[in-house]
């Protein structure tokens, strides 16, 4: 199965415990585009998409593998 943008980003979060204005801040992206970004608006900017991806150690161009539930990717939320 796999996840859109939306649903990734929003589990990936929850993995991290980290809340919405806390993935913003460390994104370098306002509060108002991740709310978007998850709720899957469907015009979005690339970079800013990319700077959240990248610190989930992805980005638009290498597509998220799915996790399964229960599973981590291995990577320090650090």
């Amino acid at each position: 199965m796999n996840l859109s943008l939306s649903q990734f980003i929003k589990e990936k979060r929850k993995q991290l415990k980290l809340t919405q204005p806390e993935l913003a801040e460390r994104a370098g992206v306002g509060l108002r585009f991740i709310r978007e970004m998850e709720q899957g608006k469907q015009t979005l900017r690339l970079d800013k998409v990319n700077q959240v991806l990248a610190l989930f150690g992805s980005d638009s161009r290498q597509p998220p593998r799915p996790l399964r539930c229960g599973e981590t990717d291995g990577k320090d939320a650090g």
